[in-house]
């Protein structure tokens, strides 16, 4: 009687991982893809909250403020060459 018949040889799976335990470029890549894609979703979604609309707005009046206050230290510099 003969033995079982061979099936086709599979390929392994891509475990993303070579024989040596080393990670493929490609494992890297695309673990670095979704956190990527993970923080850009999570900072979009933070910024539709009235918290998030809340802290984006109180960081444009400290920009406003310290531009305005530059602005007044340039003056004042001007002043005192001018003097």
């Amino acid at each position: 009687m003969p033995g079982p018949v061979p099936g086709p040889v599979s390929e392994p799976a891509d475990t993303g991982y070579t024989a040596a335990g080393v990670p493929t470029f490609d494992a890297v890549r695309e673990k670095i893809e979704t956190r990527y894609g993970t923080a850009i979703g999570a900072s979009e979604l933070a910024a539709e909250t009235p918290e998030g609309r809340s802290i984006e707005e109180q960081y444009e009046k400290r920009q406003q403020a310290a531009a305005e206050r530059l602005q007044q230290i340039r003056e004042s510099m001007h002043k005192t060459d001018d003097a």
